[in-house]
């Protein structure tokens, strides 16, 4: 514990990297959101759409790199910290890969009994949003790898060198819900098209990102802080639930489902949650 406060304490730039990371990200961003909306969309609008929304995706984990490989002791950390996988028990595996499945099938069968449909169940024939340049599969796959390659492998951290795990979620959950916002402005993203949904709709995704920020962190950190562990429990939650025709109100279960399931977490493990690393 005290090695691992040591090494935390040697990420001691939380304000500048997140800073950076929402500056850049939301500069390419809003300028795609304004090109998407041309009178007239030529193939040359959709590639510069497609080219800023990826560089603003990819910012974070560049600035990350910024800050970490120039410190040998933090470079040491991060490659540690992908395949240390010889202590890490079977049931944070299990949760890491199985948690957002289950939540969204629970979910479903909970709205069956409010009248949503069971056609839930199908899987569904088409995305629900569009991503100009690259193919919508090939964003679900890179957007949860950019994302905890840099979340994870700085950003965290950065945080817990200041506060203690509950307080760095929060902060974190909230600046995460942010952070997306102008994807919103960009048309046929799959932002865009939850604000379209409804406010419900677009409030339950803010609300969302609490109990899944506090589940992740917490495999984070009783995993031994594994990277690939958190990409993995990321690419999980888009994936399940883009592949079902899920209506909308079900997510807004799942929310509650994980919310219930991350104050169990936080009373069973309290001391991890609230005390500093």
């Amino acid at each position: 514990m005290i090695e691992q406060k040591k090494i935390i304490s040697n990420y001691r730039h939380p304000f500048l990297f997140f800073s950076l990371s929402t500056f850049f990200p939301w500069t390419f961003w809003f300028l795609s959101g304004y090109i998407s909306h041309s009178e007239v969309f030529t193939e040359t609008h959709e590639i510069l759409v497609g080219i800023g929304s990826m560089a603003g995706l990819v910012s974070p984990l560049v600035i990350a790199l910024f800050f970490i490989l120039p410190d040998n002791n933090l470079r040491k950390d991060l490659l540690g910290r992908f395949f240390n996988f010889s202590s890490v028990k079977k049931e944070y595996l299990l949760i890491c890969f199985f948690l957002m499945l289950s939540s969204i099938l629970l979910a479903q069968t909970i709205s069956l009994f409010f009248g949503y449909s069971v056609d839930q169940f199908a899987l569904r024939r088409s995305f629900t949003f569009s991503s100009s340049l690259f193919p919508v599969w090939f964003l679900l796959i890179v957007a949860p790898i950019f994302e905890e390659l840099a979340w994870h492998s700085y950003g965290t951290d950065a945080l817990l060198s200041r506060y203690n795990m509950f307080t760095s979620s929060v902060i974190f959950a909230l600046y995460w819900a942010v952070w997306h916002f102008p994807l919103s402005t960009i048309n046929g993203y799959y932002h865009s098209n939850l604000i379209e949904s409804g406010v419900i709709f677009s409030f339950n995704f803010v609300i969302s990102m609490m109990p899944f920020v506090l589940i992740m962190n917490w495999i984070y950190y009783k995993t031994n802080r594994n990277v690939l562990l958190t990409i993995i429990f990321h690419l999980t939650a888009v994936f399940f639930n883009e592949i079902f025709l899920t209506d909308p109100m079900s997510k807004v279960i799942q929310t509650i489902l994980l919310i219930i399931f991350s104050g169990i977490l936080l009373v069973r493990d309290k001391e991890l949650f609230f005390r500093r690393i």
